[in-house]
């Protein structure tokens, strides 16, 4: 277990807590301390600020406009006292650290575990945390500190995210093998809207990537299904209940094995969709943060490539 650093006022760590948690009862659980012991830290640092930091609503507490500027310090305090922790472990060879990586579901089936299992290998003592998310969710995830590094697809770029690495994919509709499209070497979003369309909802990259081609092609007849389940999408799909479409990662079993096919998009040219590594901007990063930052950047890369020579012989059998 990594050693935690208590080298700031109880009250930062208290606030922090409070912020996540949106209650001082729930908070106080966590820290394993009075609920008064909390309710005084956050009544001391609203005194000397001179201004409230929490709204006190019946549903629970949320940050006012003053309380939202303390805590972007707060998060770059904490965080920079987690990247000096990681450091001086590492001048004494521990290699200790936890990370939170807040990712969107496609890479957790393949990609990620890769990663997970060579990184235990080389730092068996850095914990980590993994929660999935939607791609549209996952930059608050990093911007407020709840995650160390998002992983996500087709992010618009923020002053407020810094993208570390980025692997471009192509989109494609995915179907069964026995699917009038499962044998083309590519595929027009006009031609898929054919068919039953199995559509992606807005929480979602997928929805943002193909809202232009759904706007410009107007299918006739309604998707039977919309959904902000990535697997519910393939598993309709390799019924044969439609066309589902996403890139190749989170599918590799899938592909190899045949029971779905990925026919690439091709609308006036590719459609992709980028993967990117994401941490906050001008973040100093901690030594583990920094392993799994490298390690996941160079694994998108692999897959980026090995996707392009999937391409290119696609193209020449074609």
């Amino acid at each position: 277990m990594a050693r935690k650093l208590r080298i700031h006022s109880p009250a930062i760590h208290y606030f922090d807590m409070v912020r996540r948690c949106q209650s001082i009862r729930e908070a106080s659980r966590r820290l394993n301390v009075a609920s008064s012991a909390v309710n005084r830290q956050i009544l001391k640092l609203e005194d000397e600020i001179g201004t409230p930091l929490f709204e006190r609503l019946p549903g629970g507490l949320r940050l006012t406009a003053a309380g939202e500027i303390f805590a972007r310090h707060v998060i770059v305090v904490l965080q920079d006292t987690e990247r000096v922790r990681s450091e001086l472990d590492a001048l004494q060879g521990l290699r200790t650290g936890h990370v939170e990586i807040a990712t969107v579901s496609g890479v957790t089936t393949d990609l990620l575990p890769g990663v997970l299992e060579q990184l235990r290998e080389r730092y068996p003592r850095v914990t980590v945390g993994v929660t999935s998310l939607g791609s549209q969710a996952i930059p608050e995830a990093v911007i407020s500190g709840q995650a160390d590094i998002g992983l996500a697809f087709a992010l618009p770029r923020t002053a407020d995210l810094q993208q570390l690495g980025v692997g471009h994919f192509r989109l494609g509709a995915i179907v069964d093998p026995a699917h009038p499209l499962a044998e083309r070497a590519d595929v027009s979003f006009a031609t898929c809207a054919e068919y039953p369309l199995i559509l992606a909802k807005s929480d979602l990259s997928i929805h943002h990537l193909l809202a232009p081609l759904l706007a410009r092609t107007r299918p006739r007849h309604k998707a039977p299904l919309e959904t902000s389940s990535v697997e519910l999408a393939l598993q309709m799909a390799k019924r044969g209940a439609g066309v589902a479409f996403q890139t190749r990662i989170g599918i590799e079993a899938e592909l190899a094995s045949g029971t779905l096919m990925h026919v690439p998009l091709n609308d006036s040219g590719a459609v992709f969709s980028d993967l990117g590594v994401y941490v906050r901007s001008s973040r100093y990063l901690p030594v583990a943060v920094d392993a799994f930052v490298r390690a996941l950047s160079e694994e998108i890369a692999i897959r980026e490539a090995a996707q392009n020579g999937v391409a290119s012989s696609a193209t020449k059998t074609s």
